[in-house]
């Protein structure tokens, strides 16, 4: 499993480096984004949704998760 922890992006949004990642991935890849911006990870999520792309979220305090397939 690929992962992608964006929590420490100070200088762009941390969907960039998600959304990269996403493109970059092969079909049947599998891939963990973390973020610690609630706004992005709602973010995120729709977008995942709108590509029909299923995923798991998973909180642990202020740090979020989702983990996916690559379809």
């Amino acid at each position: 499993m690929k992962t992608i922890n964006t929590c420490e992006q100070k200088q762009y949004s941390p969907l960039i480096p998600a959304i990269i990642a996403i493109c970059k991935a092969e079909k049947g890849e599998k891939l963990e984004i973390v973020m610690n911006d609630a706004a992005a990870f709602s973010d995120l999520k729709e977008y995942l949704s709108e590509q029909h792309i299923g995923f798991r979220e998973i909180y642990d305090g202020e740090q979020m998760t989702v983990q996916f397939i690559m379809c």
